[in-house]
């Protein structure tokens, strides 16, 4: 295990994340909640859709009930970076600080400026893996809640079912809770399975489907092999016109909740989650 995580994992007090810069001996920035945002820019993201993802989300961070719910936790602020993601992963955006009006303002104008960049696969399990080793083993507050925010429109088709579940679970084994926006397009990924498109080399082995089919729905996809821990949703997109909409409700619920993170979440027969 790398020095920086077992770093990570020894600070583990509680419900609180305790993480400084690597060789700094200044006390980190408290704030309540990190939020890493992850944010599909994979083929079927062209640059429609990734302006309609990225203003929605700079739109929900003017937000002022979004402003609201960040300046009144017991810390003041959170902690926000952006990832983007296909075949490979991004931090786009570094850790800002976000403690007032003008911060998220200033957040949401970075967001803005961001340009697209070229990608081909959804690489669900590779995003995850980069976000446990990059960012998550690197964190330079202190944080109360650390969420993990994906959004994207269809199944990791870069691994196989079981190496997205394994790279989710180490994640939330380590204190992450993990939320989900699958975006749904009408037409286009209404069921996946059988038949999705896939990286050279991978096949699509069985996961989880309807008892005699071969397909499943992006919800219960990410129901299954991307959310997890404590409290962990799925708040669907309904095309990416919808996308602000979504990701507005979801932010908030993010940084509102305070559940202590110290259970496991299941799932009942209709999928959803129970603590």
């Amino acid at each position: 295990m790398p020095s920086k995580v077992r770093s990570w994992l020894s600070c583990l007090s509680g419900c609180v994340v305790c993480l400084a810069l690597p060789g700094s001996a200044a006390m980190p920035v408290e704030v309540d909640t990190a939020l890493i945002v992850a944010v599909d820019i994979s083929e079927s993201v062209n640059g429609e859709r990734y302006r309609l993802q990225m203003e929605g989300i700079a739109r929900a961070l003017e937000d002022p009930g979004v402003i609201s719910a960040i300046v009144s936790g017991p810390r003041g602020g959170i902690g926000f970076a952006l990832i983007e993601w296909t075949d490979t992963a991004e931090l786009t955006i570094p850790w800002q600080i976000i403690r007032s009006s003008e911060d998220a303002f200033e957040t949401a104008r970075i967001v803005r400026g961001l340009t697209q960049k070229v990608g081909e696969y959804t690489c669900v399990s590779r995003m995850l893996s980069f976000v446990r080793e990059r960012v998550a083993s690197a964190l330079p507050l202190s944080a109360t809640r650390i969420v993990l925010d994906v959004s994207g429109d269809g199944i990791d088709n870069c691994r196989n079912p079981g190496d997205t579940q394994r790279a989710r679970d180490m994640l939330v084994d380590s204190g992450m809770q993990i939320n989900g926006l699958p975006i749904l397009v009408a037409g286009e990924n209404d069921t996946v399975g059988a038949g999705a498109y896939r990286a050279p080399g991978f096949g699509l082995e069985p996961f989880h489907m309807a008892p005699g089919t071969q397909q499943t729905t992006l919800v219960s996809w990410y129901t299954e092999y991307v959310i997890g821990g404590p409290g962990s949703f799925v708040i669907a997109a309904q095309g990416f016109e919808d996308f602000g909409r979504a990701f507005r409700q979801k932010f908030v619920t993010e940084i509102s909740m305070t559940s202590p993170m110290g259970h496991k979440s299941s799932r009942n027969e209709d999928g959803k989650i129970t603590n």
